[in-house]
């Protein structure tokens, strides 16, 4: 842990599977602005759970549009963070990025740990009781290399758009403020 109580990446790893040990239905919200590395530590989370592996969703997945964190991170608190919560089914409103248009309803079953990944997963997750949260962080030029680059070009367009919703997120939610697992991923 560094001076401002950021973890890198093994230590952030071991304090939520310590965190979600006591929890029924673990919920894990990964959080942070575009490009941070959500995407990278969700996955090596998965990896690293003892046991069976946690349900993976990435809010983007619900998201609808350029426009529409907030709407889309809103939606999936009542249609899958709190019937998870309950040990109930669960439901994942895809949206259709090539079509711009509402897609598939996929439907997630009780049982497994769930980490939600994305911009707004605090959002999503705001009345989850025990929710473990983690938020990522990288300054902004590094940011915006690595989801360009990440996207090879099919985000460059939307770039500024899109991180112009996040900061209103940000701004609006007080996410960045909440407590939270703090983790910065080496360039």
């Amino acid at each position: 842990m560094n001076a401002a109580g950021v973890l890198a990446l093994r230590p952030a790893l071991d304090a939520v599977l310590r965190a979600t040990r006591a929890g029924r239905h673990p919920l894990v919200l990964v959080d942070g602005p575009s490009g941070a590395g959500k995407s990278t530590f969700a996955a090596a989370l998965v990896e690293a759970w003892p046991g069976r592996p946690p349900s993976l969703v990435r809010v983007d997945e619900a998201i609808p549009g350029w426009r529409g964190l907030r709407p889309g991170a809103v939606a999936l608190g009542p249609r899958l963070v709190r019937p998870h919560g309950a040990g109930l089914v669960g439901a994942l409103d895809r949206w259709d990025w090539h079509a711009d248009r509402r897609g598939a309803v996929e439907r997630m079953p009780p049982g497994r740990p769930l980490v939600l990944e994305g911009c707004g997963a605090f959002l999503a997750g705001a009345r989850a009781t025990g929710a473990v949260r983690v938020w990522l962080d990288a300054p902004y030029e590094t940011r915006r290399d690595r989801a360009l680059e990440r996207d090879q070009g099919a985000f460059d367009d939307f770039w500024t758009a899109w991180e112009s919703d996040w900061r209103r997120y940000r701004g609006q939610s007080g996410a960045a403020r909440r407590p939270a697992i703090r983790v910065r991923l080496a360039a």
